[in-house]
């Protein structure tokens, strides 16, 4: 694993660990009054509360095994990439930073520890965590470079292939 994937499981635990001994379940602490509080929520279900219900078995096992899989499976496209790719390896460790923050809360728990709370007036966003952050911040990370980025590293290459002949 690497450095920025460490990084993000180690603050994701600790702050997840600050705020289960801090906090009780459902317990608010307003920090910025009408648009931010730090709560003590559990999901059981997958982002935004999706599937998080009692009693569905079956649902824990389901995102045990997909966790584990997609977190294979970028080790894998991790150990392929070349070192010139370092912005796609960058997002791909917030990634597998986050889901692994998130599997070892669920095989531990069986739910993910939840906290960061923002809102406007009475609309909320769901709340989420650090390794959520992660996940999503190298997610669009990924996505800008590939999109934006990658293209123009391919069209180097081809540039010195040409000056090379």
């Amino acid at each position: 694993m690497s450095l920025p994937a460490l990084g993000v499981v180690l603050l994701d635990q600790i702050s997840k660990r600050i705020i289960v001994h801090a906090l009780d379940v459902h317990e608010t602490v307003r920090v910025i009054p009408g648009f931010f509080d730090l709560v003590h929520v559990r999901n059981r279900g997958m982002a935004f509360g999706l599937l998080n219900r009692p009693g569905i078995d079956f649902t824990f096992y389901i995102l045990v095994a997909t966790t584990i899989g997609v977190v294979l499976f970028m080790l894998y496209w991790f150990t392929r990439l070349e070192r010139e790719d370092g912005r796609i390896m960058f997002g791909m460790s917030l990634i597998i930073g986050g889901a692994v923050g998130n599997l070892i809360d669920r095989l531990y728990l069986k739910e993910v520890v939840d906290f960061l709370d923002f809102y406007i007036g009475p609309y909320h966003w769901p709340a989420f965590n650090l390794a959520d952050s992660a996940i999503s911040v190298g997610a669009l990370w990924l996505a800008f470079n590939i999109i934006f980025l990658q293209p123009s590293r391919d069209q180097s290459r081809q540039s010195s292939q040409r000056k090379n002949r």
